[in-house]
């Protein structure tokens, strides 16, 4: 579950940068390099402050599933 909120919140992170960007001021892609670049920084180190967030706030990690 953990990865789909992380995935979700990165993408409408970018998406809104990217249209505050295009349409507020250019200074507002600033934001869309460093979520991109923190991407990529748990790409090669596999550490994500949002995962230790997630984990934090009681959210399970992925393959903890509930069933009744």
């Amino acid at each position: 579950m953990q990865t789909r909120i992380v995935h979700a919140i990165a993408g409408t992170i970018i998406l809104i940068s990217l249209l505050l960007g295009i349409y507020i001021d250019q200074n507002w892609f600033w934001l869309t390099g460093f979520v991109g670049v923190n991407m990529w920084i748990h790409a090669l180190t596999n550490w994500c402050l949002m995962y230790i967030i997630l984990s934090k706030l009681g959210i399970k990690k992925d393959g903890a599933t509930c069933r009744g």
